[in-house]
């Protein structure tokens, strides 16, 4: 095993050293800088200044109610961003180029065409001398790459504008290219849209061509199709067959009504005269000729009897006279009133004859109207088929003449526009002298200081040794087989750790070697271990019995971290069950449950381990089933928090699934959940909630000997408990 030598763990960089290798090379870097800013300069001298100017291109639908087709909806819908970048590669194609190269006539400027007029370039004889630079096919060719190279096209962020940039040694001749290209763009894209509104108008014509047949061919089968099945229409569209039927129809009710009417008159007339009441109130019997004079002679008789009752007796030969007359009139009436009803009853007669012979029209129409029916069903498959072909013909003429008012008068308009002309530059834009010499200068700097520094640090003229520590007497070395066999390291028995500081305990305490009463090491100092003599570790081993008697349990949590558990929500649920009295749990639970309410927790608590009645109503009355879930549920004496105590019964029935189902309604409501299950023994309630997902601990008296505490843990966690914890009183854990 290699020891490391406590100078060499600590080494430091001496920071002056560092500053002062840079200060004394500082002349050094400033000439240097000055050389690599010359270099630079006159590089930049020979490089063509270039300017740039800018033209810009919105895109958007340019269309309005005057130049939009009729049956056409104004485009609302963004442009995406797959259209700009469509865009943006129409203006960087090979034919928009094109086209401003023949309206610039750059193959004849040198600044494109590659000739030696465009300047002397340091850049290019290099690429030539290197040979990267393969001869040119033609001259279009070198223009066309010349102009792609000088040319730029972006997109202003989140807008539809897209920038042409161009840079040349001609701030005129840069604006001009710009502008052109733009100009080029839009033309195109013009020129795009008028060739496809032609191309659709040519498609329209050689469509309607083909439609007039279709739709001629299409009614003159609709039309022979009427003539040969004989369906011809008559008003409001309407065939003559069901013409036919509705008149019968209204022919054979009218015969209805009228057959009905007049027996309907005749039966009323007979019951009359059978019962002998008089008939000259109806108006069938008032319009009978013969009638009417008889009504006018019996009134005459009636009026000469009244006149001769007021002078004679009712037995005299001339009022028994006028009664007779006047008794064969009203017999003569009833006779022709049956006349009047054997008239009606003829005329009733008549009217059913109509009806038949109206019916077996009717049968016969119907008869012709299935057929007719059928063959209307054939009829309207034509119509639709003719009226389809119309409509689409139509649409296709209008759609035909709006394409060819576009074309004749180049109407159509693009999807891009110039929205900004370039101009102009004033100043360069490349190269730009000022930025370029700063980088240099300070690449230039900070490359030289590094090189300073690393240089430095590698050859150790800035590594500073640590200095040894005061209380080493003698050196130690580096490699443990230069050690005597009696000073080299081993594993001691027993080992003790003097410390400089104290230091406080952890929270879980966990078994340890060194004596109780000793403090714990220092962070700032590291403890050093000191080899005993074996008389002497028999005497610290003697000495570390009695401490070893009250040192705590690995498993022993301080009261500090199970109220941090709880805080946190690490715990909800915590179930306490005594090593000798329910007591320990009562003073455990009312610190746990004071620390919950000062952090703004609910807390239940429930004592399921007491034994002492109460007066409300508990687990002992819920389990028994005297009463409700809500009924054992109390808010204590401030009103802080839940509490469910024993109850009034002397035991819990275990029997029960009431108390377990109590405990987890509890969990769901509040945030914390303490159980007291009492002391461990035949009476603990400890294997009713044993089962519930909580934390189970064990509290240990204040007096309790650690070793009796451990082995009830063993016993419990051999009895199925699961992970059982020591919980001691707060003055035996550090909390």
């Amino acid at each position: 095993m290699t020891y490391e030598s406590p100078a060499v763990r600590d080494a430091r960089i001496d920071v002056g050293a560092v500053l002062g290798a840079v200060f004394r090379r500082l002349p050094r870097i400033i000439l240097i800088t000055l050389l690599l800013l010359a270099a630079a300069f006159a590089f930049l001298m020979f490089q063509p200044r270039l300017y740039e100017s800018s033209a810009s291109i919105l895109i958007e639908q340019r269309d309005n109610v005057y130049t939009r087709a009729a049956n056409e909806s104004a485009s609302t819908s963004p442009t995406d961003a797959s259209v700009v970048s469509s865009q943006m590669e129409l203006l960087k194609s090979r034919d928009t180029l094109l086209k401003v190269v023949d309206q610039l006539d750059l193959r004849s400027v040198p600044e494109f065409n590659g000739s030696a007029g465009g300047g002397f370039s340091p850049m290019a004889v290099i690429t030539r001398m290197l040979g990267r630079k393969s001869a040119p096919v033609s001259v279009d060719e070198v223009v066309l790459s010349t102009l792609y190279d000088r040319m730029t096209v972006i997109q202003a962020r989140d807008s539809r504008i897209i920038s042409v940039l161009i840079r040349s040694t001609n701030p005129q001749l840069a604006a001009d290219i710009a502008n052109a290209v733009a100009n080029a763009h839009v033309t195109r894209r013009a020129q795009l849209s008028l060739s496809d509104t032609a191309e659709a108008s040519t498609w329209l014509r050689e469509e309607i061509d083909k439609l007039r047949v279709r739709v001629t061919d299409a009614e003159r089968a609709v039309a022979d199709f009427k003539v040969n099945n004989d369906l011809f229409s008559g008003g409001n569209n309407t065939s003559l067959v069901d013409q036919q039927l509705s008149t019968i129809a209204s022919q054979i009710s009218a015969a209805q009504e009228r057959k009905n009417t007049a027996l309907s008159r005749a039966a009323v007339i007979r019951g009359l005269l059978d019962r002998g009441q008089p008939i000259d109130s109806l108006n069938d019997v008032r319009q009978s000729p013969v009638i009417q004079q008889l009504s006018e002679e019996k009134a005459r008789l009636q009026g000469e009897k009244a006149q001769r009752s007021a002078t004679l007796l009712g037995n005299h030969p001339t009022i028994q006279a006028l009664t007779a007359q006047i008794a064969e009139l009203n017999n003569q009436i009833a006779i022709e009133g049956r006349r009047v009803a054997e008239a009606l009853e003829a005329e009733a007669q008549v009217e059913a004859d109509v009806e038949a012979s109206l019916q077996a029209d009717l049968t016969r129409v119907k008869s012709s109207a299935s057929t007719a029916t059928q063959d209307t069903v054939t009829l309207d498959g034509l119509e639709r088929e003719a009226k389809a072909q119309r409509d689409l013909l139509e649409g296709y003429l209008q759609r035909y003449n709006e394409a060819i008012s576009r074309t004749d008068s180049n109407s159509a308009l693009p999807d891009v526009r110039v929205i900004s002309v370039a101009a102009p530059s004033v100043s360069p834009a490349s190269p730009r002298t000022q930025m370029v010499l700063l980088a240099v200068g300070i690449v230039s700097v900070a490359l030289q200081v590094g090189i300073i520094i690393f240089s430095e640090l590698i050859s150790g003229r800035a590594i500073v040794p640590g200095a040894r520590p005061q209380d080493e007497l003698e050196e130690v070395p580096f490699s443990e087989d230069e050690l005597e066999p009696d000073q080299r390291w081993e594993e001691p028995a027993v080992a003790e750790i003097v410390p400089v500081k104290d230091e406080p305990a952890p929270e879980r305490v966990e078994p340890v070697v060194a004596a109780q009463d000793e403090p714990a090491p220092s962070a700032e100092e590291p403890a050093q271990v000191i080899m005993a003599e074996p008389e002497v570790a028999a005497e610290a081993e003697v000495a570390a019995q009695p401490a070893r008697a009250n040192m705590l349990p690995a498993n022993t949590i301080s009261y500090s971290q199970l109220a941090s558990d709880l805080v946190l929500g690490r715990t909800h649920l915590v179930i306490l069950a005594g090593q000798s009295s329910n007591e320990d749990c009562e003073d455990l639970a009312e610190e746990l449950v004071g620390d919950a309410l000062a952090k703004g927790l609910s807390v239940a608590l429930v004592d399921a381990g007491s034994g002492r009645a109460s007066d409300e109503a508990g687990l002992t009355d819920l389990s028994t089933e005297s009463v409700s879930f809500g009924d054992v549920v109390h808010k204590s004496a401030d009103n802080s928090f839940a509490e469910i105590p024993w109850g009034q019964g002397s035991a819990i029935d275990r029997r029960s699934t009431k108390p377990i189902t109590l405990i987890e309604a509890l969990g769901d409501i509040y945030e914390v959940v303490v159980i007291m299950t009492g002391p461990v023994g035949m009476a603990s309630t400890l294997s009713m909630f044993g089962a519930l997902d909580g934390r189970i601990l064990l509290v240990a008296p204040k007096d309790e000997p650690f070793e009796a505490i451990e082995q009830t843990r063993i016993q419990l966690a051999e009895a199925g408990f699961g992970s059982i914890e020591i919980a001691a009183a707060p003055e035996r854990v550090a909390a």
